[in-house]
Formats: C-alpha cells, structure tokens, sequence
C-alpha cells in the first residue's frame, strides 16, 4: 500500500464499510411489468448481447431500447430520464443533457441499463409485524391475504394503522437492501463480466459461481458496481469502489490494472457486504437496547417543538423532519446535512425546507403545505392526503395519495402511479430571495416547465406487495387536473422565514401561463380596487368597526376553506 492509499486508511478509522446506494432504490423503480423479468440472468444476458451487437460505443439510446425491450417510445424515454437521476457518475454525459433531445443524443451506457433493469425485480421492505415477511420480501410477484385487507385503507390510514412502528427504518431498509446485493451480487457480476475470448457471458450459460469460472472482470466494468454500492461510513464521505478493493486500489488510468477473475471479485464483495450486514445488525441492535441517541438519523422526533429545531441527518443519511403537529418547521441550507431530505408523518403543519437538496421524500403527510425549495435530482410523495406540495424540481414521483395539490416547477414530466384520487396539477406559485441561486446550484432549468405534461403509470407496483390486493389486475392510475386559473394565488413565504442570507429573486422564476398570469392580474387588479373603495367611503367609527369585523370574517372563512390558514401556524422566532 503507497503513502497516499495508506494516509486515506489512517484518516477514515477504524474501518469503511460498504453501503447500498439509497438513490436507485428509492428513486429507480418502476412499475412497468415489461422491465421486470423472472428469469434476470438469463434475459438481460440476451438484452446485453443485442445491444452490443449494435452499439460499438455501448451507449444506447431510446429508440433502440423500445425496439430491444419491446416497450413504448414514451416509456423508453422515462426509463432513461430516470437513470439519469439516480446514476452515480457525474462524468456522465447522460448527466450533462438537459433537453430531451440531447437526452437522447447522449443516451445510456449499456452496463449502467443493466444493472438499472436487473434492480427492476427488487421487492422494498414490508412493514415491520408483516406475518408474511420472510416468505415474501424477495420474489415477485407475491400476495398474502395482508394485502386485502391493506387495500381498504386510505394512503394515510395505511400509514397510521399501527404507528410509526410500523414503517421500516433507514437501518431497517438499508439492512434489507444489502440482503438483496448480497443474494443477486454473483448474477450482477456475470453481467459485467467478460469471458476469456473477451465476448462476455453466453445464452444459456449457467447462473452462479459456476458461471463466473471462465470470465474477468476489468476496473472500467467493475466501476459500474458504483450505480448500487459505495464505501463510506456514517458522518464519513462516499468512497470509489475500485479506490478499496486489493484488485484496482492503485490502478492508473493511463495504465489500467489487468482484469481479475470473477469468482475473485465475487468472493471479496460476499465478505464485505457480509461484514457490512454484521455492522448494521449490531448497530441497530445496540440502538434497541440502549438509549436513544439524538445524533442517529433513524430516531423518532416524536415532540413537535424538538422536531423543528433539531433535524436529525449524517452526511451519509438524509436530514429528516419528521412528525410536526399543528406547527411550522423551517429549514435553511445551513440546517440541512448531506444531499436529501425525508419530510415524514407531519399534520396540519407549514413545512419550509429552503435549501438545495439532490434528493426529497413526502411520505404519510396530511392537511399541510410543504415548500421544498430547489431539488436537483427527484422528488417522491407517497402516502400523503390534503397536502399543498411546493416545489422545484427536475422530476416528481407521485404514488398513492388523495386531494393533494402540486405547485410545480418541474423539467420532466411528472410521473403518477399507484391508488391516488382528486389530486390537481399546477404551475410554481412561490419564491423566496435564494431560490434561482438554489436552482443554480442544482441544475433546474427555469424556462422548462413541464408541470401539466403528466406520465400516468398502472395502479399496481410491483415493487410493493401492499399497494394492491392480493390477486387484482392493474389498470392505469388515476391522473390529476389541473388547478382552474381562478383558483390560483401566489403562496407567500413570510420574510422572517425567507431571512437567513440575501438574494436576489424577487418573484416567480417560472414564467406562467396565459390563463394563471391572467387570473393573477386579475387578483391584483380587484385589490386595488377594493382598496381604492375603502380609502374613497366616508364612514364613522361604528361601520367602520363593522365593516373590519365583516372583512376579518370572511378572510377567516377564506382561511380555511383554501387550507391557507395553516400559514398562521407558529413559526419559530415570532
């Protein structure tokens, strides 16, 4: 080991572990039944070897992949934008695209499609308490009478109908993730690897170790792993796989190190993702039984007042609020740790995440505004009911709520999937003085606003046992309307919220409309007007008191009925 590799090893004590990429996990699946196979090995082996065939350059683009995965053109398209969200090399061209069609000059790199389509077959963690979880937590598809009964329930009363307990930790998923990589890691492998002729893995040829007795594997495909692993620790950066390996650690780019037999790598990364297993399982277990630790980004923030002030996060993990009740939580990019943030169980709140962020999550949220300010990567909201959702974003996943409003600022088209019911659609409504400095940082493009060009996917997720009952057929989700124009109001951010640095956005970087910028001026216009009336009526004390009783009445009745009333929550500092 040189001096540099070893000086890396001294500043990271006592040792760094290997992670499951959370990005591809939460982000990367979906529910299109043709993307998800029950033999992987051997049809995304056929998939590979056709496509080389006909990329030299083993970049592919959509038009190819509709033809090799006998899918739509649209679908093909969303297939591609979503790997772009959560691919981990940011060298990528994929990753300097922005329009669609430079999306599909660039195209996407064929072992990257690979391992993105042989996730495609991940089941997420059941619920804690699931009787049926050790029988069902790893094919597909899968039922058990659980699910009938779960399919009666709303998005929320899901969430709630056995507490917070019932919902999978980070631990818990992480932990579930890596029992995933560590059963599927061999079949992963020989799709990255090459035989000895250099033409890679055959039809036919044999799952398993046995399959990897004749290939190599050489650092640029080993490279690839990095879509679903890194090496790091908690509060520690993420680390390049090939940088801890003792196959490719001091591999130059000029010189690259000589393939390594598979079965070599395979037995390396068993033993890691092993001992990885064994560090999560004693962590976890040591969380269970000692007191809790306020540093831990899976501890429940169950007081609403501690919830607001001290989000729990790590650099590794996301910075999470979690259960605001009848309040108002705000955020600021000094208070938000890593890259992503979760939004969980908050009710009747105002929420203000106002800081750049790659990643966010709504999950289990009801009667509540949330204003996410710039998300560079995605967006997902599940589970969640009445709640007014604020945000920029380059794409947005929608699954599974009810009578929710989306203010959006959105360069892809929004994707819609699984039991929703009355949700409605609307431009960007909000700003606050950092905003196009966030979306600076994380690459939003304002004049691209794709916010009512909806993608409406089935019912049924196939990654997700409990989102359909046991033996139903799938049939395409519920779309959403769009918002009527007279409907449409400027949502205001107070400036004590907005204060914590100068800025210089001092209105909506999205232009809107016709018809919402019509139905804004108009707004305006009445107000002066009303103004204008009130400032010219000559009245006495006695209707003048009658007159502001009359107005703060029906401001009151307006309050509510539009769900803005929430704004007068207590907001910390005032």
């Amino acid at each position: 080991m040189d001096s540099d590799a070893a000086g890396q090893q001294h500043s990271h004590p006592p040792k760094l572990y290997l992670h499951p990429r959370r990005e591809p996990f939460e982000h990367g699946l979906l529910p299109i039944p043709q993307l998800i196979f029950t033999d992987c090995l051997q049809s995304l082996s056929l998939i590979k070897s056709n496509i080389l065939s006909s990329t030299p350059n083993h970049r592919v683009n959509s038009e190819t992949l509709a033809r090799v995965l006998q899918i739509p053109p649209d679908h093909s398209r969303l297939l591609i934008e979503t790997i772009s969200v959560v691919l981990h090399d940011d060298s990528d061209p994929l990753l300097k695209a922005t329009t669609p069609q430079e999306i599909d000059e660039a195209g996407v790199n064929v072992f990257d499609l690979l391992l993105f389509l042989y996730l495609q077959n991940y089941k997420r963690l059941l619920p804690k308490g699931h009787k049926d979880s050790a029988a069902v937590a790893d094919v597909w598809p899968s039922t058990s009478a659980f699910d009938g009964f779960l399919s009666v329930l709303s998005p929320l009363q899901l969430v709630r109908s056995n507490s917070r307990r019932f919902v999978p930790s980070q631990g818990d998923e992480e932990a579930h993730q890596l029992s995933y990589l560590h059963k599927h890691i061999g079949n992963i492998l020989c799709l990255l690897a090459d035989s000895v002729d250099g033409k890679g893995n055959k039809e036919g040829e044999a799952e398993g170790e046995e399959g990897y007795e004749s290939m190599m594997l050489s650092v640029d495909k080993f490279e690839h792993l990095g879509f679903l692993l890194y090496f790091g620790d908690k509060g520690s950066q993420r680390f390049p796989l090939s940088q801890n390996t003792p196959f490719f650690a001091n591999s130059d780019p000029n010189m690259p190190a000589s393939p390594v037999p598979a079965p070599h790598v395979l037995d390396w990364l068993l033993e890691n993702i092993s001992s990885a297993q064994e560090y999560i399982s004693e962590r976890m277990s040591t969380k269970e039984n000692g007191p809790s630790s306020s540093s831990d980004q899976d501890v429940a923030m169950a007081d609403a007042a501690a919830s607001s002030a001290k989000p729990s996060s790590s650099v590794r993990g996301p910075s999470l609020v979690e259960g605001v009740s009848k309040s108002s939580c705000v955020k600021q990019t000094s208070d938000i740790k890593g890259t992503s943030v979760k939004v969980v169980n908050c009710h009747e709140s105002v929420i203000y995440i106002l800081a750049p962020v790659k990643y966010a999550t709504v999950y289990g949220c009801s009667d509540a505004t949330i204003v996410l300010g710039a998300v560079g990567k995605a967006v997902r909201v599940e589970h969640c009911e009445r709640v007014h959702l604020i945000s920029t974003t380059k794409r947005i996943c929608i699954a599974n709520c009810r009578e929710c409003v989306f203010f959006l600022g959105v360069n892809q088209k929004p994707l819609i999937i699984g039991d929703n019911h009355k949700l409605q659609v609307a431009p960007y409504n909000t700003f606050y003085p950092q905003l196009e400095e966030h979306m600076n940082q994380v690459g939003i493009d304002p004049n691209v606003n794709n916010w009512d060009k909806l993608m409406i996917l089935g019912v049924i997720d196939p990654h997700d046992s409990l989102s359909h009952p046991a033996g139903g057929s799938d049939t395409q989700s519920e779309s959403a309307t769009c918002l009527d124009p007279d409907h449409y109001t400027t949502f205001v951010i107070p400036s004590s919220v907005a204060s914590e640095q100068a800025g210089s956005t001092n209105d909506n970087p999205f232009p809107l409309p016709d018809p919402y910028l019509a139905s804004q001026q108009k707004n305006h216009n009445s107000l002066e007007e009303v103004k204008q009336l009130l400032r010219d009526t000559k009245l006495d004390n006695t209707q003048k008191r009658e007159l502001s009783g009359a107005l703060h009445s029906c401001f009151k009745e307006w309050l509510f009925a539009s769900g803005n009333v929430r704004q007068l929550y207590y907001l910390p500092g005032e």
